[in-house]
């Protein structure tokens, strides 16, 4: 048998892309590692009418109302390679199980490389966040920290003023602000600390300091910390597909990549910002232009 269309990746982008494939009476392969990045979130906001959900509560109810559309398959497994073939996609997992699609959907997301501070990770996802979207309002007010090597601080750093102005800029040691920019904030009453951070201390997942290289500390009871963005996967790569100047897979704005037959839904495309109403509504997007890709070919051979 030969799929009308594979997705790999089972975030929101591949979910939502599954569904409406399977409402379309698409042939589709679903295939995910059930590794997802947002495990460790305590919940994702901002998408109507699932704002507060955990991941895992997410997750259940999108593969029960995809799992109901009988032409759906759902394969729990690791893809190890894909490779173009004259019928389309061959795509082959971690037991050397072999299928083969018309079309093939990458949803594979994108994974985030912080910088090594120590202390970070017992905090991440529950006093340390890197959207401010997502978890700025449950940081109301209180004392926080913003930590970024990227040229984008200083836009970040007025974006937080929105939830609150008792705010502390850290370059950890990177030429992150300009001159301007540096007095800018500290004409705001910002504070802007150059030098390294050294480490964040705290207990039970809630932030209480903020240690820098020269042994000084502040206090923080939260904060943000920007990551770096690659590819989670690179079959995309390996195929030749174009890229964008950020990193992402480059595709025509209907989700079609510079690989005939090849789609890109969610974070692999546009890298940023990563939210789940986002890939959703991109692995919508992008399985309609499938489905009307399949149509085209198929009212074509029928005549």
């Amino acid at each position: 048998m030969i799929y009308d269309c594979a997705i790999i990746g089972g975030g929101p982008a591949g979910l939502n892309a599954a569904l409406v494939l399977g409402r379309a009476r698409r042939r589709v392969a679903l295939i995910d590692n059930n590794q997802p990045r947002n495990a460790v979130t305590h919940a994702s906001h901002g998408f109507i009418t699932r704002d507060g959900v955990t991941p895992a509560e997410f997750r259940r109810v999108a593969y029960e109302e995809v799992r109901s559309y009988p032409s759906v398959d759902h394969l729990q497994t690791e893809v190890i390679s894909v490779r173009t073939i004259e019928s389309g996609f061959e795509v082959l997992d971690s037991s050397g199980l072999s299928l083969q699609a018309r079309k093939l959907i990458l949803a594979t997301g994108v994974k985030e490389i912080y910088p090594e501070i120590e202390g970070f990770y017992p905090l991440y996802g529950k006093s340390l966040f890197n959207c401010p979207y997502c978890d700025g309002w449950e940081l109301q007010d209180q004392p926080l920290v913003v930590v970024s090597e990227h040229p984008n601080l200083f836009h970040t750093a007025k974006l937080l003023l929105n939830w609150s102005k008792d705010l502390v800029v850290c370059t950890n040691g990177k030429a992150s602000l300009s001159d301007e920019q540096n007095k800018q904030l500290q004409s705001k009453e910002i504070m802007v600390v150059e030098q390294p951070v050294a480490a964040f201390i705290g207990q039970n997942g809630q932030l209480e300091h903020v240690r820098f290289a020269d042994g000084t500390q502040i206090p923080r009871s939260g904060g943000f910390v920007t990551p770096k963005f690659v590819q989670s996967v690179p079959f995309a790569e390996r195929l030749g597909c174009e890229r964008t100047e950020s990193g992402g897979i480059k595709t025509d704005g209907k989700g079609r990549s510079s690989i005939p037959g090849l789609y890109v839904a969610g974070d692999s495309s546009y890298m940023a910002p990563s939210q789940v109403v986002f890939a959703a509504a991109d692995g919508s997007r992008t399985a309609i232009c499938v489905n009307m890709d399949l149509t085209e070919e198929d009212f074509s051979l029928r005549w």
